[in-house]
């Protein structure tokens, strides 16, 4: 059986076109999708069905790792383990 600290993703490293790496809250993160979903014309098309900014943006980071923003420009987020100090 697996540990079910594996499904555990409070952090996320956030990467976009032009700019440095950073490290987001999972909370954070969904905000930044948010963000980038409401500047976009068209949503994927397994988000189309989603019923609000937020829902589909969960759907996003639960299911996805990059956005493509248009052709050969994407956004990626990926899950990270941040221990405290001292562990």
């Amino acid at each position: 059986m697996s540990n079910p600290l594996i499904y555990e993703c409070d952090y996320y490293l956030v990467l976009e076109p032009s700019k440095p790496e950073r490290i987001l809250s999972a909370e954070e993160t969904l905000s930044w999708l948010q963000k980038w979903l409401e500047d976009l014309d068209h949503w994927p098309e397994d988000l189309e069905r989603e019923l609000s900014l937020s829902s589909a943006a969960k759907r996003l980071l639960d299911t996805a790792c990059d956005l493509e923003l248009k052709p050969g420009v994407s956004l990626q987020w990926f899950a990270v383990r941040i221990d405290p100090p001292g562990s």
